[in-house]
């Protein structure tokens, strides 16, 4: 069973502490339906609330999380968050699909040489992968509650 995807390293998160208007911009580590995970610059303190947005595309993705864990890795940290709106695992779930079919979009390019647009890309991406990605897969843990994910 699938519990969270892999992203290329060029999907943008962006974040800010509640309450402050210092934001900054990193890269997705990977989503599932409780949470995400990115990598900084600087360590979170674990509690903290922060608001994110992955401005793939328009609109853009944003929620409410609360950091869940924090990890140095290579010389920057991973953080693990947990989405605070229980109405955001819905909206985590297409912002998944929508990371899948850019990432299928990419390697399509990368490995045939085709430039799809947007939209060939995710009919050719319901076409072969859709019924892999059903509503009834659950995970068995999330990036935000299993500290031991290492993204690669």
């Amino acid at each position: 069973m699938r519990e969270f995807i892999r992203h290329p390293a060029d999907i943008p998160i962006e974040f800010r502490q509640i309450n402050t208007p210092h934001e900054q911009r990193e890269t997705l580590s990977n989503i599932s339906q409780g949470g995400l995970a990115f990598h900084t610059k600087e360590a979170l303190v674990v509690g903290t609330q922060i608001m994110i947005r992955i401005p793939l595309r328009q609109p853009a993705y944003e929620a409410r999380a609360r950091v869940a864990w924090c990890q140095a890795l290579d010389g920057k940290f991973e953080v693990g968050v947990e989405l605070l709106d229980p109405g955001d695992g819905f909206r985590s779930r297409m912002v998944e699909q929508i990371c899948h079919i850019e990432h299928y979009k990419q390697e399509v390019l990368r490995t045939e040489g085709r430039q799809l647009s947007g939209q060939e890309a995710a009919m050719e991406w319901i076409g072969k992968f859709a019924s892999t990605f059903s509503q009834d897969d659950t995970p068995d843990h999330t990036p935000t509650t299993d500290p031991e994910y290492r993204a690669h």
